[in-house]
């Protein structure tokens, strides 16, 4: 088991926090490991553990905590509304070398925001602020949390944000969107500055970081002390570096394409497990180049192509025909990036 790595020089530092989002099915052990080969988020967040009066803390992603290779900070992420069990599960998580425990307030699925869950306490304001009060006492590391706006509109963020500040949370990640809004246009960074200005503790901003240049435009409408990034790093495990070279006033530098047909053999074999055939292992990287084939060139024709394939060889094959080429690639979105479905 590794040692906990402490989240206060993070917070404390002037240089933005980069924080790699909670991604279910996603932001597994490999996957931390893999990113942070490409350069890595300052922050890794575990994906959600289910809580319920019957749930036990899942050993996969306890592995991630337990077996952290990246040398950061993991914050293990819990959803649910049952406050016993909420409070039961972040006991049992501080027994493992964390960094925070923090409560999903954002998960936009429909399996989870209909059992009052995730995004779904976003219509029960009150509720929260009982969940937040019992895990406050019973969390004594830092304590974090992750909200989106609201759940069909946003006139619920001025009530929430008096709540989060009135339980002295140590950090709040702002998507600024709606669950009902999923991942659509719109993100609302100026209700992301809002929360920045009027918490007392730091504020990340997260929705549609895509590059270096969005990311400094984000910093600095919303005044936020850092960014989570999540389907960007996906799609182009480089964009913590690039963003840490912007900051710094250097040069920031893009990968060829054959670096990026390398980052998906890494994907791919770094994901890939013994037991998985063929056909599901294909099917699970078609998952993650929904993503990043969204900054390939052509990328319409590259997703279609992409999709239609059922064995590695075809995979690569196609990854080849548009990425084995030495031009740089900036990988930002060509096409609409709300029409690809959500980890």
């Amino acid at each position: 088991m590794t040692s906990a790595i402490h989240l206060d020089p993070f917070l404390t530092r002037p240089e933005p926090l980069l924080a790699l989002a909670p991604m279910q099915d996603v932001t597994d052990l490999a996957f931390w490991g893999l990113m942070a080969r490409y350069g890595g988020a300052d922050v890794n967040y575990t994906e959600y553990f289910r809580v319920h009066p019957d749930s036990h803390l899942e050993r996969d992603i306890l592995r991630s905590l337990d077996e952290n290779p990246t040398g950061r900070p993991a914050i293990a992420q819990m959803i649910g509304n049952d406050v016993p069990s909420l409070v039961r599960s972040a006991k049992e998580l501080q027994q493992h070398p964390i960094a925070a425990v923090d409560l999903n307030l954002g998960c936009p699925a429909p399996i989870v925001y209909k059992k009052c869950a995730g995004g779904g306490l976003l219509r029960e304001p009150e509720r929260i602020d009982s969940i937040l009060g019992s895990l406050r006492e019973a969390v004594s590391i830092k304590f974090t949390v992750k909200t989106r706006i609201g759940f069909e509109d946003e006139q619920v963020f001025d009530t929430l944000l008096p709540i989060f500040a009135k339980h002295r949370i140590d950090l709040l990640t702002v998507h600024g969107r709606t669950v009902l809004q999923m991942y659509r246009d719109g993100v609302r960074y100026d209700l992301i500055g809002q929360a920045a200005a009027f918490m007392n503790c730091p504020v990340l901003a997260n929705g549609n970081v895509h590059c270096a240049d969005s990311a400094a435009d984000i910093l600095a409408q919303t005044k936020c002390h850092g960014l989570m990034i999540g389907r960007g790093a996906i799609r182009n495990p480089w964009i913590f570096d690039q963003i840490r070279a912007h900051q710094r006033g250097e040069v920031v530098k893009l990968p060829t394409g054959r670096e990026v047909l390398a980052y998906i053999h890494d994907l791919y074999e770094t994901t890939t497990k013994p037991i998985v055939a063929e056909l599901a292992q294909v099917n699970k990287m078609k998952k993650y180049l929904n993503f990043l084939g969204l900054g390939v060139p052509d990328s319409a024709t590259f997703l279609h192509q992409m999709r239609r394939t059922t064995k590695r060889a075809e995979l690569f094959a196609v990854c080849a025909a548009f990425l084995d080429h030495a031009e740089p690639m900036a990988l930002t979105p060509c096409a609409p990036e709300s029409q690809t479905p959500p980890p």
